[in-house]
């Protein structure tokens, strides 16, 4: 299939595709949204002075509270994750250095 000169770059400029006599408006569905993006409504009780600093803090950073509460979360549990990741590691560098140095110990002869 051939395509007509010039289309593409009509398309990408928006000369085609963009007029509004042409553009219908889909219902919206908030679960499928959700669903496609991977997210999911939660119902969470908090302190009313926990749920003020929160909106004091986001209003200072220029967001909404419920994002900065999931920036929150996400943060946190990053951190978390990471803080275990980092315990694994130490104690599997422990075990490893225990076992290298019972192979390095000269066994004691048994005599009988």
């Amino acid at each position: 299939m051939k395509n007509i000169k010039g289309t593409d770059e009509a398309w990408d400029s928006g000369q085609l595709g963009q007029d509004p006599k042409h553009a219908k408006r889909s219902p919206i569905d908030n679960g499928a949204l959700d669903e496609a993006v991977g997210l999911k409504s939660i119902s969470v009780r908090m302190p009313n002075s926990l749920i003020d600093d929160l909106k004091a803090i986001a209003e200072i950073n220029g967001l909404g509270y419920q994002p900065l509460m999931k920036q929150v979360l996400t943060r946190f549990v990053e951190s978390e994750k990471k803080k275990a990741l980092r315990e694994k590691a130490s104690e599997a560098r422990r075990r490893a250095a225990e076992e290298y140095k019972d192979r390095e110990e000269p066994q004691a002869a048994v005599c009988g």
